[in-house]
């Protein structure tokens, strides 16, 4: 029979400590600390050569609970690289990765970290948003020549946080190209029309030299 209890901190999560008459031993009974909705990006997947980049904005639960890269069954990522690029869902990840590397495709995200309840970019905390370093990573890669940006959150936190920091020392010579989310939750425009403006990917990918800057909505 339980004859006393008292609550103990350990690491600020609290602990109910049952002590039975006549022993020593106390069992704690440890309550699970509630999720962190600290999200993390994971490292760039960019190979040598690489001309394209591909920015989302941090990845998803689902992506997050696989390692991988769009990961939500219905986000219509894979399925875009596999029509253009032959890197579609139904190969394993790593070899979609390869065949990505092949064709000068790389993938990143705009934020290293954040705080977001879920995986909608609109519970995305502000206040907790912090950047990639993606002017590092575009010294590392001076062949690209194009950054692809997956989403209209991709595309406000890459103004707000990389071209606005940039000032002047934005790299001659780099395409940023805005397309449409591919997140199952944009649904204010068709398959067939995403499909059609992420078509532009082959070609900045195929493209073996620099193209003029600017930045463009394809």
């Amino acid at each position: 029979m339980l004859e006393s209890w008292r609550w103990h901190d350990v690491s600020s999560v609290f602990a109910l400590a049952d002590v039975h008459p006549g022993e020593s031993i106390v069992v704690l009974r440890m309550k699970k600390a509630p999720p962190s909705d600290r999200v993390e990006s994971f490292p760039p997947q960019v190979g040598a050569g690489c001309r394209v980049l591909i920015l989302g904005t941090a990845p998803s639960v689902r992506s997050l609970a696989l390692r991988q890269s769009y990961g939500h069954a219905h986000n219509l990522f894979w399925p875009f690289m596999g029509e253009l690029f032959d890197a579609g869902r139904e190969l394993d990840y790593a070899e979609r990765i390869r065949r990505l590397h092949a064709r000068g495709i790389g993938i990143w995200d705009v934020f290293a970290s954040c705080e977001r309840p879920g995986s909608l970019d609109s519970r995305i905390v502000r206040s907790s948003e912090v950047p990639n370093d993606i002017h590092g990573l575009l010294a590392r890669h001076p062949t690209i020549h194009a950054i692809a940006l997956n989403g209209g959150k991709a595309q406000q936190a890459f103004r707000r946080h990389i071209l606005a920091a940039a000032d002047r020392r934005w790299p001659e010579g780099i395409d940023l190209l805005d397309l449409p989310s591919t997140s199952p939750a944009n649904a204010s425009m068709s398959r067939a029309d995403k499909r059609a403006r992420w078509a532009a990917l082959a070609t900045h990918a195929e493209a073996g030299s620099r193209m003029p800057s600017s930045i463009q909505d394809c």
